[in-house]
């Protein structure tokens, strides 16, 4: 998610649509929202959520995930570290890592991440100072572990085909959705693409 591409519908109307159209994941990505407001949005988010049984995450904010009863984080190589994620959400919570490489997707899975997110694949505005992940890279990342790994940024529906062979699980995307006029038919056009890149 990102409030930034809101316009006239609000979030909820846009991660329904979204969802409704076929997205099977959510993260709530809100970097500069203060923690008691995330939560407040992350109860509203995981109640549409439910309705399409998507897991919802949250980017981060671990204690975000427990005030606000959302399925799992996703939290970044400098963030706080698995070990203590772990320790703080126990067992039954999702937690991704990014893992921009070989190594870390490795260590990433031998600590216990349920996913990984890989990238940036392509020049993306929401992170300014990644260049990005060569394929083959990708590729080897797909191959090294047995847990999902999910492509993340700069994807769109211009771009997403040139991930196909590479043996991702999904793609992570914002404007591609929330940028468009209609998410919702943005999304349906995604998923169908999706189904060709991921065999």
């Amino acid at each position: 998610t990102d409030r930034h591409w809101t316009g006239e519908k609000t979030l909820e109307q846009q991660v329904d649509e979204v969802l409704k159209n076929g997205a099977t994941f959510l993260q709530i990505r809100e970097k500069n929202m203060p923690h008691d407001e995330l939560v407040k949005e992350a109860v509203l988010i995981k109640e549409i959520a439910k309705k399409y049984n998507v897991p919802v995450v949250i980017d981060d904010d671990i204690y975000a995930v427990i005030e606000s009863g959302v399925d799992g984080v996703h939290i970044g190589q400098k963030d706080m570290e698995y070990i203590e994620a772990r320790k703080v959400l126990g067992d039954d919570k999702i937690i991704g890592m990014t893992a921009p490489s070989v190594e870390l997707a490795k260590k990433a899975e031998k600590l216990g991440a349920d996913y990984i997110g890989a990238g940036a694949v392509f020049n993306t505005s929401t992170k300014k100072d990644t260049k990005p992940l060569e394929l083959s890279t990708l590729k080897e990342i797909c191959s090294s572990i047995s847990i999902p790994v999910v492509a993340i940024g700069g994807i769109d529906h211009s771009n997403v085909r040139k991930l196909k062979g590479t043996d991702i699980d999904g793609v992570a995307v914002i404007s591609a959705l929330f940028g468009a006029s209609d998410p919702g038919e943005a999304t349906r056009e995604l998923v169908s693409i999706m189904k060709d890149v991921v065999q």
